[in-house]
Parts: C-alpha cells; structure tokens; sequence
C-alpha cells in the first residue's frame, strides 16, 4: 500500500515498488476521462436520431468544456487543504454519476443538463491524478510516468471513435457512457486498496466568496467565448453583458483573493515567471490539441475523402507521437534544463503546424499523420517538462494548487480554441457559400450546414456542389491551421519567458 506524506517519502526503502497499482489506477482514472471525450463523437448521429434537438448537440460537448474548465482550480486547491485522495475519489464518483445519468438521459436538454455533471467530476481527475503522480516520483521520473498517462489518450483516440460506432450501430448510443461504471468503480477500489496519504489535521477557512466569484467568472467568459458568434454577434447586447458580468466578477475575485485568510486561487501563482511561463504555454498546449483535435479529421473525411477510422488513425498518431516524446523528455531536461527542452518541443511544433499548412487537397493520410506525429513529439517535449518544473518550485502543500491551475489553463485554451478557430472557419464556409461561382447559384445552402455534403458518408460524391463544397472546406481548415501556427510561435514566446534554471527557485 502506498503512503504518502511528504514528496521525500518517496526516497524511502520499497516505496518504489508499492507504486504500480496507484500508477495503474491513476491510468484507469484519466482513461475514463479520455475515453468519454474521444467515444461521443461517433455517436453524435444516434443521439440526435433518438432524442432529436440537432440545433443544440454542440452544447454536449460545450457544457463539458465549460464545467470542467471552471472546477479545475477549485479541486486543486482543496486537495492541497485536504489531500488527494478525497478529491480523485469526488472526481470519480461525480463522473460515474453523470455517465448513469447521461445513459438513462430521456432529452437532449436532460442529456446536456448530465454532461455537465460529468464535467464536474473530469475536473478534479486529470489534474489530481498528475498531482499524485508529482507527489509520488522524482523529478527524473515524472516525465516517464507522465508519459505513460499521456499514452492512455492515444489507446482511447484510437479505440474511442471505434467503440462508440459499435456501441450505435450494435447496441445503443447510451452504452458509450454506461461503460465508465465499471471501469469507474475498477479505478476507485484499486485506490482505495493501494494508496493512503497521512494528512496533518487542522480547521480551516474555505474561501467560498472566492469559489462562487472564480466559478461565475470563468463560466461567463468561457460562455461568452463559446457562444460569441454562433448563438449571438460578438458586439451584441448579450455579448457585451455575459463578458461584462464575467469580467466584473473576476475582477471583484482577485480583490477577495488578496484578503482571504486561505484563498482558492493564491494570486502568487501569477507573479512567479516559471508559473507564469508554464501556464501560458499550457494555454497554447489547449489550443493547439482542440484545434488539431476538432479540424483534422473534418479535413481528412471531408476534403481527403476518407472515412472516419481512417480519420482516427490520422489524428492518433499525434497522441501516439506525444508519450513517446515525454519518456526521452525525462532525460532530457535532467541535461539541459525545463526550458531549454520545452524550447526544443515548441520549435517541433511549429514546424508540425507548418506541414499541417503545407497540405494540398490532394494530400495523403499518411502526410497527415507525419504531420500530427511531429506535432504529438513536440506537445512531448513542451506539456512535460512545463508540468514539471512548475511542480518542482513548490512543496507538497501547494503542488495541488499550481498543478490545478496548469490544468486549468489548458482547459481555457481550448474554450478559447474552440471560440476564435470556430468563428475563422465558419466565416471562411459562409463566406464560400453565400459568394459561390455562377453556376452553382441557387445550389447551395447559404449557411456552413452545407459541409454535410462531404461529411456523414457522403465523401465520395463527385458533383460539381460536393467538388466546390470540398474546395471550401479545404480553404476553412487550411486557415485553421494558419492560426495553429500563430498560437504555436506563441508557444515559443510563452517558453522563453520561463527562467532557464529553476533549481534555485524554489518557494515554500
């Protein structure tokens, strides 16, 4: 059984050995996670054909993003006041609980209404299970470790879209979310039988006017973000609202924050610039994985031709490339140091976006594929050694609270990603459709729901509507990943600003 009180504890005699089973489960724990965002998608169609409320399936996966994005910094800073295990074990539960409810789901808004119960729990698992994994293994290990959880991604973008396809057309939709009970229970038992921590017992004072301003916040903006564009105008009066409040209520947080005996969200995590650089980089990480995540495979079913496994495997060798990277990273950044390895890994990425720009209509999956491996070798070499070295500043009473707040920054890249490279493609696609050539006037659509021609099997049609409708959403994704490679040259900026030596920096 594993114990643990202080990150020296693990110098201790058989410590390392005890440790398999708690890494194991922490492995089936943010499977559950990634399995769920990966086996939804395919299954999208079933939903709407059984629940109707086509219009509103975006908010499955919007509420998600949004619920978990918000809880992060929260479930951080409580497992620095009262241990991990108590938090990994609310995380589970609430997500067991919001699969039970989305599978016995009887509407699409009782289905979203669920899926942000699901949200609730995704929040505290990830960042949780790489707050143990800092607590339990040195610095030399941890990107080795971090690398075998980055690889449980990669097994779940490979055998998610497959699953939740056989689960739609086999069974039903609703086993897509019965399956994380058992494997929900699985992780929980095995963590209760093989990981302890022995945590100091004192009163404290929970920072709920803290909590509710830092929830309400972020909501607001990452709704405002998620919905500017597609349900509103950006300068529209309910834009302006939904971020003016939002806004207001961070502002009114970071005032609580400075007063509060013990705050959720400590303002120090901002004035450090090893933080600072790690949270920025991890907030061009989301973006960067939502965008390559969310348009790859729309490029290579809809402009390619292809179907969506072949898609899948496209987009797999990026997670594929990604844990591969981060066991060398282990080496790596006991030699040249945190920075200098993420500068590494973000160059790599820009040079991956780069191929992704450089793809043709006329590409292959396989250039597609290079392109995303060189991208998951990069992500390897940056998400790693970032985590890292954030983690290494502090002791154990505040590693929950930097871990949480990393996570919680990538989470907001990729509600920002979804917001800004959702509204460049669907201002590309409406742009090619309501300005088509002479010959195809009258022929099409005058919205993006046009893509359907190429999407949903039918992307081998070669009419002259599919052929042009093809050409635009080749033209909409090629900006997309335009816009990748901005958000990775930022990248390189966000990691220079981090100190080249953190050994020394150390705060308690």
């Amino acid at each position: 059984m594993t114990t643990v009180t202080d990150p020296a504890a693990i110098k201790g005699v058989g410590f390392r050995s005890e440790r398999g089973p708690v890494l194991a489960a922490l492995m089936l724990a943010v499977g559950l996670v990634a399995l769920d965002s990966t086996i939804i998608a395919t299954a999208v169609p079933s939903v709407v054909s059984d629940l109707g409320g086509f219009s509103q399936f975006p908010w499955l996966f919007s509420i998600y993003l949004l619920t978990q994005a918000v809880t992060v910094p929260l479930y951080g800073r409580f497992a620095d006041l009262f241990g991990r295990r108590p938090v990994m074990f609310f995380g589970i539960g609430a997500f067991v609980l919001g699969s039970v409810l989305c599978g016995i789901a009887w509407s699409m808004p009782a289905l979203i209404a669920f899926r942000a119960v699901q949200g609730i729990g995704a929040g505290a698992v990830q960042p949780i299970a790489m707050t143990m994994v800092g607590d339990m293994y040195t610095v030399e290990e941890r990107a080795r470790v971090q690398g075998y959880i980055a690889s449980v991604w990669g097994i779940a973008s490979v055998i998610g879209p497959t699953l939740g396809g056989v689960f739609s057309q086999y069974l039903s939709w609703r086993w897509i979310f019965f399956v994380n009970i058992p494997l929900g229970a699985l992780a929980a038992w095995m963590l209760a039988r093989h990981f302890r921590e022995q945590i100091t017992k004192r009163s404290h004072s929970i920072d709920y006017t803290g909590v509710a301003l830092l929830t309400v916040g972020c909501s607001l903006v990452i709704f405002g973000l998620l919905e500017g564009g597609v349900s509103w105008g950006w300068w529209s009066t309910p834009s302006l609202i939904v971020f003016a409040v939002g806004l207001v209520s961070l502002i009114a947080f970071v005032f609580v924050e400075r007063r509060a005996a013990e705050p959720i969200l400590p303002l120090w995590v901002f004035g450090r610039r090893v933080l600072v650089g790690g949270n920025l980089t991890a907030l061009a990480v989301g973006a960067l994985l939502i965008g390559l995540s969310s348009y790859v495979p729309t490029y290579v079913q809809g402009v390619l031709g292809t179907g969506a496994v072949v898609a899948g495997f496209a987009l797999a060798a990026l997670t594929m490339g990604w844990p591969l990277a981060a066991t060398f990273a282990g080496r790596l950044y006991m030699r040249i140091g945190f920075r200098d390895t993420a500068v590494i890994g973000s160059v790599v990425i820009v040079v991956g976006v780069a191929l992704c720009v450089l793809l043709t209509g006329r590409s292959t999956v396989w250039e597609v594929a290079g392109a995303c491996f060189v991208v998951g070798v990069g992500l390897g070499l940056v998400a790693s050694p970032t985590l890292v070295a954030v983690q290494s500043v502090v002791g154990w009473d505040r590693r929950g609270v930097v871990t949480g707040s990393n996570m919680f920054f990538r989470s907001l890249g990729s509600a920002v990603g979804v917001a800004v490279l959702g509204a460049i493609a669907n201002a590309t696609l409406s742009d090619r459709f309501t300005h088509p050539p002479a010959a195809l006037a009258g022929q099409l659509p005058r919205n993006v729901d046009a893509t359907n021609l190429v999407l949903g099997g039918h992307s081998h049609d070669g009419s002259a509507v599919a052929t042009y409708v093809r050409s635009a959403l080749f033209d909409a994704t090629h900006h997309v990943f335009v816009a990748l490679v901005l958000v990775a040259v930022l990248m390189v900026a966000a990691v220079l600003l981090m100190p080249r030596r953190t050994e020394q920096l150390r705060f308690d």
